[in-house]
């Protein structure tokens, strides 16, 4: 071999001399992962209540037909479509012509019956001496009696034409009965308007009363029974709920901010349907709501009580079954299954399962298992919201 081949195999076995004496040493352990950490805080005790929601419309307290209640043209329309009106304002107007001739003529026949009254009583007074003188016979005394009874009931009958005559030329001017927001005209001046209390009379127009303004729902037989309940246990159990406070909520809002008072719940359970009807009434000074309008009411359904709640991010869920994460003395978490109420500004109630001293995981809960060690850190308190100014 020549010495410098020789030389180099001797530099290459010298290099690899440390590299196979390493690998005949065992790898170095790893160490331990640090347990998770996770934020845990004591459940909120809170006083709540329970609430129900269902899906209603609205109802107006009056709505009212315009119709006519004597027939003839059309002459002046006094509203705008849709316009806000008040009670007793001017609406419609019909030819009054025709009327006041009538009233006229019947004012003509009522001073003719009362002349021929006052003639038949002056008669029959002159005949009462001459009968005592046995000037004229008592068939003409009766005849004159009868005279003047007659004259009596003409009289009585104009009188009633005349009022009859004022009412009708009355009617031609047709005011608003109740005050609300009218609908559109639907008759134009000019033409006939049929009028009269028969089925065939024409519609004008409809209003409909906006303050105060109702709002119906249905629901179904066991929260019938379980309201009837809660209402016995009241101070006033004939009430059958009345003066129960109800929050509303409009399709396009987040939360129920408008207040209703309960004041009617119907006698009788649909039997097609196993629901009763019941209404609030709602104040409505701007006229946001209007009639036939969709709306989410919450009802209570409980009397208030104590409970726990904890973040609704802190709930998790295991099939159907509910779960929360608590943390032990030991820094073990543990799995504690829950039962589960209503979500009360973004916190949940937890009806059972839960305890008020348990440290329960509110961040970090997809991190950890039941278990295993867990770095638990204190969440911080809540903000202290501002209070209301109060005059």
């Amino acid at each position: 071999m020549p010495k410098r081949l020789a030389a180099r195999v001797t530099l290459l076995c010298l290099g690899l001399a440390p590299l196979l004496a390493g690998c005949g040493q065992g790898a170095p352990q790893q160490a331990a992962p640090p347990p998770p950490a996770v934020t845990v805080a004591k459940p909120t005790q809170q006083s709540v209540t329970d609430f129900d929601e269902y899906v209603g419309r609205f109802v107006s307290v009056d709505m009212v037909e315009i119709r006519a209640r004597v027939p003839g043209y059309l002459d002046k329309v006094h509203f705008e479509d849709g316009q806000i009106v008040k009670q007793g304002d001017l609406l419609f107007s019909i030819d009054r012509r025709p009327f006041e001739t009538t009233l006229a003529q019947t004012k003509a026949n009522l001073t003719q019956a009362r002349a021929n009254l006052s003639f038949a009583e002056s008669d029959l007074a002159r005949g009462q001496q001459l009968v005592r003188d046995k000037t004229i016979t008592e068939q003409t005394f009766d005849q004159r009696t009868q005279a003047k009874r007659v004259a009596e009931a003409s009289v009585a009958a104009q009188e009633a034409a005349v009022r009859q005559a004022e009412l009708d030329l009355q009617f031609t001017e047709l005011r608003a009965p109740v005050a609300g927001r009218i609908g559109d005209r639907r008759v134009s001046p000019g033409n006939l308007v049929t009028g009269g209390t028969g089925g065939n009379t024409t519609l004008l127009a409809t209003i409909v009363s906006i303050d105060p303004i109702r709002f119906e729902f249905t629901f179904d037989e066991a929260s019938y029974l379980r309201y009837e309940r809660l209402a016995t246990g009241g101070p006033d159990a004939a009430s059958r709920g009345k003066g129960v406070k109800v929050l509303l909520k409009l399709i396009d809002e987040p939360d129920f901010t408008h207040e209703g008072t309960v004041d009617f719940v119907d006698n009788v359970i649909d039997r097609s349907s196993g629901t009763i009807r019941g209404r609030a009434q709602m104040p409505n000074p701007k006229g946001l709501f209007t009639p036939g309008m969709f709306a989410r009411v919450r009802v209570p359904a409980s009397i208030p009580y104590d409970a726990l709640l904890v973040p609704d991010v802190a709930v998790g869920s295991e099939q159907v079954r509910k779960y929360v994460m608590v943390v032990g003395t030991d820094n073990t978490a543990t799995q504690k299954y829950v039962t589960l109420g209503q979500l009360v500004g973004g916190l949940r109630v937890v009806n059972t399962g839960l305890s008020p001293d348990d440290s329960v995981v509110v961040n970090g809960l997809a991190r950890i298992r039941p278990g295993i060690k867990v770095a638990p850190q204190p969440a911080k308190p809540p903000e202290a919201a501002p209070q209301a100014n109060r005059n």
